[in-house]
């Protein structure tokens, strides 16, 4: 898409005039800047510049009689190949102003004959115009070249004091801006890091004489950002800082301009185990992941111990290409080892406090836990082979904790002893036993 537009600035009245009382004549227009001739010597004349399309002449000149009353005027063209004035225009109409209008390029003298004598001015105009155009190029996943275009004519005067040409500065300034932003200062930059949405990119050209063309180029956005956010399973009421296996994590998709159903997760493998392989094979190639999943916001459970990394890789295919970005998760995802806790000593006497012999455990796959009396009769026995969750688990199976009594009554208070066994998440053989304390109050 592309928008032309000329915008011709702040025009302003240009007046060349003194005050009546001095008895001096004056050359006056409507242009859009004026600026003076740079003569080798003498009296310096007024250029007037005009701002409009190409080929368009808007350029005008209004002479005013000295004392503003009646006069007559003769206008005059400067002639290059003669080095004089010929005959423009004569006015005899008996005014005090004198207007030419549609002027080409060049010199105008005009000679006012009034009730104070001739009077001589000359002035210079120029018809400017400034055109713009732009468009992408080379565009790819890494850059992109906004490429500008600009026409706007030279001009040339002459020193009327010895017949030189004498060319006139025009300070052209280009600048690209995308919004408020200004993007680059020179005509054809290469952006990089391309953005992910379609974009507008305003290529301005101006000069001195406030003559400005502006050209509107979109950037249809052929790349990606990879990015997601992810949330660990609630687990605080297991440990208030450590997380076990199984460990679910919720991955959200926050990618910009990737393809639907085309992103790819990487799950990799714990990375103390890539190190003792690749320790234990140096030079050889180690493959680090150890799961990839096609899906947009993807939930995933590590079922063992370890220390991961994940990494997302967002795409986007174009008619010519296709944009690949990649984003690894901001922090490791740790997941304890296995392990067994026993307390040494529980009341179950109804107050609600340490009620129970709970054997916390974590990260652990199977357990089996028994309780001795003193004379090595078992007074309690349990066993899963899918067991999830550190703390308490009175509320998934109450018959994993002991509450103090056998056959349905209490059991007397003393010294017990319990074994628990199991295998870890980690394959870890894991085996604890203890003594722990029955205590009842009054």
């Amino acid at each position: 898409m592309k928008i032309h537009k000329i915008v011709a600035g702040l025009t302003f009245l240009t007046l060349l005039a003194l005050l009546p009382s001095l008895g001096m004549a004056q050359i006056s227009s409507v242009a859009n800047a004026v600026v003076p001739t740079e003569y080798s010597g003498g009296k310096q004349d007024n250029i007037y510049v005009f701002c409009g399309q190409k080929g368009e002449t808007k350029a005008s000149l209004t002479a005013t009689s000295p004392d503003g009353q009646p006069a007559s005027f003769q206008w005059q063209k400067y002639n290059a190949s003669s080095a004089s004035f010929d005959l423009f225009l004569n006015d005899q109409s008996g005014g005090s102003t004198s207007t030419i209008s549609n002027l080409s390029d060049g010199a105008y003298r005009v000679n006012i004959t009034g009730t104070s004598g001739l009077t001589t001015y000359t002035a210079w105009v120029f018809n400017n115009y400034i055109e713009t155009s732009s468009e992408i190029t080379n565009s790819d996943c890494k850059s992109f070249t906004l490429k500008g275009t600009f026409d706007s004519p030279t001009f040339a005067y002459i020193d009327l004091t010895n017949g030189q040409a004498k060319q006139l500065n025009k300070a052209i300034q280009v600048k690209w801006t995308s919004g408020a932003t200004t993007v680059s200062s020179v005509l054809t930059p290469q952006v990089f890091e391309p953005p992910t949405k379609d974009t507008d990119y305003t290529l301005t050209v101006s000069d001195r004489f406030n003559c400005t063309s502006e050209s509107v180029v979109r950037y249809i956005s052929i790349v990606t950002k990879a990015s997601f956010t992810y949330v660990l399973e609630d687990q605080t009421k297991s440990h208030p800082t450590k997380r076990e296996a199984p460990l679910s994590v919720v991955f959200t998709n926050t990618s910009e301009n990737g393809d639907p159903g085309k992103y790819q997760w990487f799950i990799f493998r714990d990375l103390g185990e890539i190190k003792k392989e690749s320790d234990a094979n140096p030079g050889a190639v180690i493959d680090s992941i150890m799961e990839k999943i096609y899906s947009d916001s993807p939930i995933y459970v590590f079922e063992r111990p370890g220390k991961y990394k994940v990494k997302l890789v967002s795409q986007k295919k174009s008619d010519f290409t296709t944009c690949f970005d990649t984003v690894y998760i901001d922090n490791i995802i740790d997941i304890d080892t296995s392990f067994v806790e026993a307390p040494n000593f529980f009341t179950p006497n109804g107050d609600e406090a340490n009620q129970n012999f709970t054997i916390r455990f974590f990260s652990m796959k199977t357990v089996k836990i028994s309780i001795f009396n003193r004379w090595g009769k078992i007074v309690h026995v349990w066993e899963s082979n899918d067991v999830e969750g550190f703390g308490p688990t009175l509320a998934s199976d109450p018959k994993s904790i002991w509450d103090g009594k056998v056959g349905g009554k209490m059991a007397v208070p003393g010294v017990y002893y319990y074994v628990v066994e199991g295998t870890g998440r980690d394959d870890k053989k894991r085996h604890k036993t203890g003594f722990v304390h029955l205590f009842r109050g009054q």
